[in-house]
């Protein structure tokens, strides 16, 4: 089983990841659900930050330190950190900003490693609809130093047309920003997942494949 193989298993196996009838925030009719909320255990954790881990090396990234957006990206980023290390002996630093300028103590707008001109930054981040979340941050980090924005790791790529355009979030952000999203599978590793009877519910290939012929990027 391929670490893809393996992680859509876990997602499922975590309730993460769900087959049905769904209405999105978009008002889209979908066959599948990913809520990351329900990632809730340490052994889950530590296996999500692997597999994050795993991503990364695979596509030759060599961070000094993974950012994670607040909220959700900080324990993600924490993760990521120490499988990094575990995994692969890579021993990078992690951050992450806080919604609101802490204005006593030592102050600012980061907890962690402090950004530094020319500090390669991966941004690690559960999935991505609309870019939003990419929008909002980067003016905080490239207001902080001179850093290099190596990627950005998501755990699921649903390659979807935006609400107004024909382009996915993913290729959006690239064509603005040019930061390169990498994702640990895509919905076409989900949609083989359940034809080759990875995980349970091969009677949602067929809505799976019209959902994607639809709305598909």
């Amino acid at each position: 089983m391929t670490y893809k193989e393996s992680f859509i298993k876990f997602m499922v196996e975590s309730g993460v990841l769900k087959f049905g009838e769904f209405t999105l925030k978009s008002g889209r009719l979908a066959p599948y659900f990913i809520n990351c909320g329900n990632y809730k255990t340490g052994s889950q954790l530590a296996k999500l930050g692997e597999y994050y881990a795993e991503c990364i090396n695979e596509h030759g990234l060599k961070p000094d330190t993974l950012f994670g957006p607040a909220y959700k990206g900080i324990p993600l980023s924490v993760a990521a950190c120490a499988a990094l290390y575990s995994k692969y002996g890579m021993d990078c630093n992690y951050c992450f900003d806080r919604k609101e300028v802490k204005d006593h103590g030592e102050g600012g707008m980061f907890v962690g490693k402090t950004l530094e001109d020319g500090e390669k930054v991966v941004i690690i981040e559960d999935v991505m609809t609309s870019g939003k979340a990419l929008r909002e941050v980067l003016p905080k980090l490239q207001g902080a130093a001179k850093i290099s924005i190596e990627g950005m790791v998501i755990t699921v790529d649903r390659a979807e047309k935006g609400l107004n355009s024909d382009k996915s979030a993913v290729n959006e952000v690239f064509d603005e920003f040019g930061v390169k999203v990498y994702s640990i599978v895509n919905i076409e590793d989900i949609i083989k997942a359940l034809e080759d009877g990875i995980i349970p519910g091969a009677e949602f290939v067929g809505k799976m494949k019209a959902y994607r012929e639809q709305y598909g990027a």
